[in-house]
């Protein structure tokens, strides 16, 4: 799969085309007729699929390009579901005995491929002629001119205005931003600088800027405030700024061309101390151009720049400084304040059956001051009943609430999602996928989109790093809110912030992407078939007078599990199966999981599942995430059937033998291997030369007879892979590994992360210090100082994670020295030793956590500093400490905390201290 498979613009046109090519080209035995009209669809649809990217550009459609849109959508997931059909048909030829029966059984089945051949060639003609009609209202519509011209005309609302004028009386939570945002602005140094606001719509970045503005501007020879559009133009925004900054000198009938405007312009600004806000900037192409009209001089001039989008932000600050404010939310009491006062004055005016629910609408509206005053004045349209506030409540992400307020501030968000290319609106629609606060990881949400069909592989990256690119982009954008980072600064997991949520689950409906049922809310159903289904619901009723029909749907989310859920064998079109969240899911639910030919990614969440044989006959799988079913023990012999299988995730799991024939693995964890487990299948994983990520469960006794044949094959196993494209290994056993010292070769060049756990390393293995790449160690391993120093010399190390046994009495306290560990921004260490660390050591470290043994403090570590030499680590932003008090007295356990406490004070940072008495009741009395 190269390409972009699906698309919310273009539906399933781009892999429709792709397998009409492929019929095309291969040699499927069609007749001649049947060819022809193949070869007719993928001239008419290729040319349609054109119109439809094209109209994807379009802001607003007049009804009958919606509908002609709408109908060639559709139309593209018919085909696919039939022509997928006729290709399996194709593809999976009957398999005939030989003798009489053969002979018998082979006329039976000839006079069966010739009604199927008949029944296909009835459906392609019928869909020929869905085409042709589709073509004809093409031309009855005039849709072609109509896009030329650009679609319906709108006159465009500054919907910045409210922010522009707003009274500071009126405002909440301003003063702050405000302040910090005018100290980076307003500092006295004479150079010219640009200071970027940065943070999602609705945020209140208009407001701080413009309270900036007011306070501010008058400090300056000339001033001006102009708000950008997203295709803005510029002549009009130089003749604003000329205006502003001349005042009656300017003539506002003035025509000139940019070019001339850009001349006056830094002619007038060049000896001058100038302050400009550029408000809403949507591109860099256009910071450019105003770039080069503002003269860069040295009076101290300053420019304000506000965006949506984090690059953006950095492209404009000025390199030399740290000068992107990123606007945070408001906080809990700041909404509510902004709240209550929009519809009651003040909080104690609240009626009483109203707090609970208006609290609940303030957390819901998660800080975003756009999405406070709509609710706030939405519900000054409703009466004082708690009945009426709990449905706006309840109302809050599913894109029901059409209420004007609703809809103007979907206007302002929408701008953000307008401005996004076609492939990234795709991936943000499928969010609305996710139940409400729904914790978003990274990597799963990714390997989601690869089984969707919306990431293309045309980018020279595979597919998980392009995924992850578009994953940062509505990061960047602020689309989607980051909550867990990893070590290196990427983010680990996110969530969709409830406005955002209603937005998109409004447009998925509106272009028939996702179909949402859950408990609380209504059925969220467009007029079209339901292609990604989403339940949240303790139970679905297919009888009702609105039942679902299930035979074209996708994808499959299903959160709860019920007795009365719908059978997988009425879901015929599915690719994608997420059972998430269903603890009490029972092995018969998936007894017709075989039938699923298209399924492409199956998820499971279940604490008592056995994964049935019939899953081999999945032969379009590429991911299965069996992670979450702690009881899996094993898989079923068919597995190894699944030869288009890239992802295989489960807990630790005992594998059959012929894994050797599951050549496209890229990702496999978590193996066992035990005296159960046969030598070929060792020999066999070794052959996986396409595994960039491997998980094992070593349970080979050393003392057991055979230990020497398992150990070496394993050996070899990693040998292959280390010289192919392993780049994360993960080996987990409660025996020694101590075999792996010394016999690794060729090293792992590759290798970027390693975990080993269960059982201490005697030391740090040979190879590991040809490791020049690891990012990530996470080790079990007898610390002493030389460990510390070849793992000081690791160039790329930014994570490590170290677990000690208790060393020792001459090495109970060790000594990180300068220069060591120079990329590290993150150190857990666990063990019973002590470490002080000296001036120049882990330079860039953020994140520390490690326990002092108290005890041992008088005796090991009498010649370092009292704080442990923490205040020697100029970059660290968190610091958890654990105390081991055992055996000390309650004088000295607080006079070590009253020092890193002062050392932390002195650091540089907003340092985030944590401490942790460990064993506090065996302190001597």
């Amino acid at each position: 799969m190269d390409g972009i498979m699906a698309s919310a613009a273009t539906g399933a046109m781009s892999s429709l085309l792709a397998k009409l090519a492929e019929l095309l080209r291969e040699d499927y035995q069609m007749q001649k007729g049947m060819r022809r009209d193949v070869a007719f669809l993928k001239d008419e649809l290729s040319s349609m699929n054109a119109l439809l990217e094209r109209l994807a550009d379009l802001e607003v459609l007049d009804p009958q390009m919606r509908e002609w849109r709408n109908q060639v959508r559709e139309m593209s997931y018919d085909i696919e579901d039939c022509v997928d059909d006729y290709m399996r048909r194709l593809r999976n030829g009957p398999q005939r005995p030989s003798g009489v029966m053969g002979f018998f059984l082979g006329h039976v089945q000839k006079v069966k491929e010739l009604v199927t051949r008949h029944e296909i060639a009835e459906q392609i003609q019928e869909l020929r002629d869905r085409i042709v009609e589709a073509g004809h209202r093409r031309k009855r519509y005039k849709i072609d001119d109509a896009v030329s011209f650009g679609g319906v005309k709108v006159v465009p609302v500054d919907r910045r205005l409210p922010a522009l004028y707003a009274e500071f009386g009126g405002l909440v939570g301003i003063n702050v931003p405000r302040d910090e945002v005018i100290k980076l602005v307003d500092d006295g140094v004479q150079g010219m600088k640009v200071v970027s606001i940065v943070g999602c719509g609705g945020l209140g970045k208009t407001t701080v800027a413009n309270q900036v503005y007011r306070n501010i501007a008058e400090k300056f020879d000339c001033h001006a405030f102009v708000s950008l559009s997203q295709n803005p133009d510029m002549a009009m925004i130089f003749r604003s700024i000329l205006s502003q900054v001349k005042k009656n000198e300017y003539d506002t009938t003035n025509s000139c061309d940019q070019e001339h405007l850009i001349r006056e312009l830094r002619d007038f600004l060049k000896d001058k101390r100038y302050l400009i806000v550029i408000d809403d900037l949507w591109s860099t192409q256009s910071w450019k151009t105003i770039k080069f009209a503002l003269f860069e001089n040295t009076c101290g001039s300053r420019i304000i720049v506000t965006t949506r989008i984090g690059t953006i932000a950095k492209s404009c600050s000025s390199p030399q400084h740290d000068l992107v404010y990123e606007l945070r939310m408001l906080s809990e009491d700041d909404s509510k304040r902004l709240f209550f006062r929009r519809i009651f004055v003040s909080e104690d005016k609240c009626p009483y059956q109203l707090k609970e629910v208006s609290t609940e609408i303030v957390r819901k509206c998660g800080g975003l001051p756009l999405a406070i005053i709509t609710m706030a004045s939405l519900l000054t349209t409703k009466s004082y009943t708690r009945a009426d506030w709990l449905k706006v409540c309840d109302s809050i992400g599913s894109g029901l609430e059409k209420n004007g307020d609703v809809v103007e501030m979907n206007l302002i968000l929408s701008l953000s999602y307008n401005h996004l290319p076609h492939h990234l609106r795709t991936c943000l629609l499928y969010l609305s996928m996710f139940p409400e606060d729904y914790l978003i990881k990274r990597e799963y949400l990714v390997r989601r989109w690869i089984a969707e069909g919306f990431v293309s592989g045309n980018s020279g990256r595979n597919l998980e790093d392009e995924g992850e690119c578009y994953f940062n982009e509505l990061i960047n954008r602020s689309l989607v809110q980051p909550v867990d980072y990893q070590y290196d600064g990427r983010v680990y997991s996110c969530r969709v912030h409830d406005m955002i949520l209603d937005l998109i689950t409004c447009k998925a409906v509106e272009e028939n992407f996702v179909t949402v049922v859950t408990d609380k809310k209504q059925m969220l159903v467009s007029q079209g078939k339901v292609h990604r289904l989403s339940l949240d619901t303790h139970g679905l009723d297919n009888g009702s007078a609105n039942p679902i029909v299930t035979t074209h749907v996708r994808s499959l989310n299903i959160f709860r599990y019920s007795e009365q859920m719908i059978p997988l064998s009425d879901f015929q079109a599915l690719r994608v199966l997420d059972l998430d969240g269903n603890e009490n899911l029972e092995s018969c639910y998936l007894q017709d999981v075989g039938k699923l030919f298209r399924l492409r990614y199956l998820r499971i969440k279940a604490s008592n599942i056995t994964l049935p044989e019939q899953v081999g006959d999945l032969q379009s799988l590429v991911i299965l995430d069996l992670l979450n079913c702690p009881n899996l023990g094993e898989l079923p012999a068919s597995i190894v059937k699944l030869r288009q299988l890239k992802w295989l995730l489960a807990p630790p799991v005992t594998l059959p033998d012929g894994v050797g024939n599951m050549q496209a693995l890229e990702s496999v964890s978590c193996i066992t291997v035990d005296y159960t487990t046969s030598i070929t299948l060792l020999q066999e994983l070794g052959s996986l030369t396409r595994l960039r990520t491997l998980g094992l469960d070593w349970h080979i006794n050393p003392l057991h007879k055979d230990r020497k044949i398992y150990e070496d094959n394993f050996v070899s196993l990693l040998g292959k892979l280390g010289s192919s494209n392993l780049q994360c290994l993960t080996l987990i056993s409660p025996w020694s590994l101590d075999f792996l010292l010394d016999c690794w070769s060729p090293a792992p060049h590759l290798l970027q992360e390693l975990g080993i756990k269960g059982w201490h390393l005697s030391k740090v293995p040979l190879w590991m210090a040809s490791l020049t790449n690891l990012t990530y160690l996470d080790v079990e391993v007898k610390v002493r100082q030389e460990t510390l120093q070849i793992l000081g010399d690791f160039p790329a190390l930014q994570f490590l994670k170290l677990y000690s046994s208790p060393a020792g009495p001459e090495e109970r306290c060790l000594v990180i020295s300068n220069n060591g560990f120079p990329c590290l921004k993150k150190f857990s260490f666990v063990g019973w030793v002590n470490m002080t660390f000296r001036e120049g050591a882990m330079p860039v470290l953020e994140t520390l956590e490690f326990q002092i043994i108290v005890h041992e403090m008088q005796t090991a570590c009498v010649f370092g500093p009292p704080d442990f030499g923490i205040s020697h680590l100029s970059a660290l932003r968190n610091l958890v400490v654990t105390v081991h008090c055992e055996g000390s007295r309650i004088e000295e356990v607080e006079a070590l905390e009253a020092a890193i406490q002062s050392a932390a004070s002195m650091l540089p940072n907003n340092l985030t201290l944590a401490l942790h008495r460990f064993l506090e009741s065996e302190m001597v009395k």
